[in-house]
């Protein structure tokens, strides 16, 4: 056994040993535990498979040496000769996925989300399309069983957003999504266009790791909090109560609306809940200034001005400008067929952290 397989079965020993005790259900560590714990199963999982893969090939070879020579039963070695057939390339499929599991990760992969689409160049155009960007990874998310909860929204007359936020929670919802952060163009024939010419149109994806309290520490002094009355579709709270909340980050000038629940304490939690995650996002990006090139290209500068994705759909096309990624059916992907994209990325990403490690 290599010292790296020793310490990672040691690892998952102790932690099991922890998540046995019944107090543990009740601490705020938890859930990073049992999320590591999982972890390490499937890794450790992977290198028990290998181990019987190899013996199994050993004695495949041995029984191939010992009545492979003149005379022998042919039966055997083919039966042998037939077992390694499917063993070597179970084994080198099995090898690479422990490569994989083992090459280093980005911390942040198994958190939840919060997502931020906003509307950008091209007017009502652009909010239709930002509307149809949430509709795409709300289906996404359907389709894959993540829950998705809205926090805030700033619908406009046509039936767009000017801005949406909502939260994505589910296994690795991080690693999944954060590939999707930066400009979105569209490109086709506006329904308000009479006279068929093509606009281009920008909305503005971010997505945030979901903060933790004891990830971001915010002193009470740095924040101004103020209450107003709710305004929106309508409903008996809209206009009657001063249940939304604004709240302001002194230090950095930040500031986070929400308005969508009834209670204003509900509205507060999620406000909050939003200002971390968007500390934490900060604190994120100076340490990404630390990256290689390769690395930077694939995550984005993080201004929220670069063009990441164009969908044209006079010629069907998505085009992901990071890797040069091309495919078809754009009405798909707006229906949360959008797997390949996400794949193409996380194996971008993992080539290039696999050639630094």
């Amino acid at each position: 056994m290599d010292d790296r397989e020793s310490k990672l079965r040691a690892e998952f020993t102790e932690l099991d040993q922890q998540l046995q005790d019944p107090t543990i259900f009740s601490e705020p560590k938890y859930p990073k535990l049992a999320r590591r714990r999982s972890e390490l199963e499937g890794i450790i999982t992977l290198f028990d498979k290998r181990a019987k893969l190899l013996n199994d090939k050993a004695q495949a070879e041995a029984m191939v040496a010992e009545y492979g020579g003149e005379g022998s039963s042919s039966e055997l070695v083919d039966m042998a000769e037939g077992e390694l057939s499917f063993i070597i390339p179970e084994l080198h499929t099995t090898e690479k996925a422990i490569i994989e599991a083992l090459t280093p990760q980005d911390p942040n992969n198994d958190r939840d989300v919060i997502m931020e689409i906003r509307a950008a160049a091209g007017g009502d155009e652009s909010s239709l399309f930002a509307g149809e960007l949430y509709r795409m990874y709300a289906r996404w998310a359907e389709i894959h069983d993540y829950k998705i909860e809205l926090i805030s929204e700033s619908p406009n007359e046509v039936g767009g957003f000017k801005e949406i936020i909502f939260g994505v929670h589910g296994l690795n919802a991080y690693k999944q999504l954060k590939f999707e952060a930066g400009v979105h163009r569209v490109q086709r024939v506006p329904i308000t266009e009479s006279q068929g010419r093509i606009h281009t149109s920008t909305a503005t994806v971010a997505v945030l790791p979901e903060a933790e309290e004891s990830d971001i520490q915010i002193d009470p002094k740095d924040l101004r909090i103020d209450v107003y009355h709710s305004s929106g579709h309508g409903g008996q709270s809209v206009n009657t109560t001063d249940s939304a909340v604004r709240i302001t980050y002194l230090p950095t000038g930040l500031i986070v609306t929400c308005q969508d629940e009834k209670s204003q304490q509900k509205n507060k939690a999620k406000a909050m809940e939003v200002l971390r995650s968007r500390l934490l996002q900060l604190k994120i990006e100076d340490e990404q200034k630390q990256l290689s090139d390769s690395r930077k290209k694939l995550i984005g500068s993080g201004d929220r001005s670069e063009k990441i994705r164009t969908y044209n759909f006079p010629q069907d096309r998505i085009t992901d400008h990071r890797i040069g990624y091309s495919r078809s059916n754009i009405p798909g992907a707006l229906n949360g067929e959008i797997d390949d994209l996400m794949e193409h990325l996380q194996s971008a990403e993992h080539e290039v952290i696999a050639q630094e490690a």
